[in-house]
């Protein structure tokens, strides 16, 4: 059985949610039986159903976040939050 459409935000969305110096700041659900990224209330909320050990969600978000703005997961940096659930990301421009 297929896995079903992940849904994504358009990459304008996510990047007018970043400050000036492209900081997004997104709040993770590891081990969700769906993935994908939502916007509600001005903040960035990411599932994944990557469990959280050995950095494998944090992985999975960098991956969901760089599919939704079109760009290499090499691209986006995690900057603090490695082992939290309020993760804060450097996007590309």
């Amino acid at each position: 059985m297929a896995r079903p459409r992940v849904d994504l935000p358009p990459p304008a969305a996510l990047r007018a949610l970043a400050d000036a110096e492209r900081r997004l700041a997104v709040r993770v659900t590891p081990g969700a039986k769906s993935e994908g990224i939502e916007i509600a209330d001005g903040r960035v909320l990411v599932k994944v159903r990557a469990k959280p050990e050995d950095g494998k969600a944090t992985g999975a978000v960098i991956d969901l976040v760089a599919a939704a703005l079109g760009v290499a997961a090499s691209k986006v940096v995690l900057l603090r939050g490695a082992t939290s659930r309020e993760k804060l990301l450097c996007i590309p421009d």
